[in-house]
């Protein structure tokens, strides 16, 4: 199945077995969960590229420490060790008193590693997303067809 292949390809972005425990301990409520992870995810990760453009070291710290822990709840590692790193020298800079221009290549990797999660765990969790196309002879496949899907 397409499904095992992307989840051997995504092995480095999410922890598969972990997000299936994950699935199991929350049960009937890990749909509704995961989009609230995909709705304030979103939100962390404009309030965190919005900190960076108005630089303001103290508005990066909470964004980034919401997203830390939400991806750790799902098995995405790589994307709460972005958060984690993000967090914690902001929180360095507030002592300090500067703005952490170093974090702007972090903070686009956030971006991309945040977007690559969502898509993961969409194709973890919705049949439409991991379906495979109906093998076909002579003509181009094709699932656009009136009243197909």
């Amino acid at each position: 199945m397409n499904e095992e292949f992307d989840r051997d390809e995504s092995s480095g972005i999410v922890n598969w077995p972990y997000f299936e425990k994950s699935r199991g301990e929350l049960g009937p409520g890990f749909i509704r969960i995961l989009g609230y992870f995909r709705e304030d995810g979103e939100k962390s990760v404009a309030r965190i590229e919005q900190a960076m453009h108005d630089h303001d070291t103290v508005a990066l710290v909470i964004p980034a420490h919401t997203l830390k822990g939400e991806a750790r709840q799902f098995g995405a590692e790589p994307l709460a060790e972005v958060a984690e790193r993000i967090e914690n020298v902001a929180r360095s800079c507030i002592e300090t008193h500067r703005f952490p221009d170093e974090l702007i290549p972090d903070v686009v990797e956030l971006r991309r590693l945040f977007n690559l999660t969502v898509e993961m765990f969409d194709k973890a969790t919705n049949p439409l997303k991991t379906r495979a196309a109906p093998a076909t002879f002579g003509r181009r496949a094709s699932n656009q067809e009136f009243g197909r899907i």
